[in-house]
């Protein structure tokens, strides 16, 4: 899922964690879009890790998925799957 005509929230990542923990995925992407950046960065994380990076992004990001420390971040886009490949061609921008 990524930021489109939608807006995504902090809700929306956490209903994708929750569905990623149901359906047993092996990772979970998110796309993050940096101010100073040309393109947005993919980070990966692991099953074993779902729980305490959900903990992570509640208390960093605001409701609208921008980092609260800095505006300039933001969670543009998320998935999960059970490899890098899914993630990668659900979030990858290869424009």
């Amino acid at each position: 899922m990524e930021k489109g005509n939608e807006t995504l929230t902090l809700f929306d990542l956490e209903m994708m964690f929750n569905q990623a923990k149901v359906m047993d995925a092996n990772y979970i992407g998110v796309k993050i879009r940096m101010q100073g950046f040309d393109k947005p960065e993919t980070i990966i994380n692991p099953n074993e890790n779902f729980d305490e990076k959900l903990v992570y992004y509640k208390k960093a990001y605001n409701e609208d998925l921008t980092l609260k420390a800095f505006n300039g971040i933001e969670i543009v886009g998320f998935e999960y799957g059970n490899s890098f490949q899914e993630i990668q061609d659900c979030l990858m921008d290869n424009k």
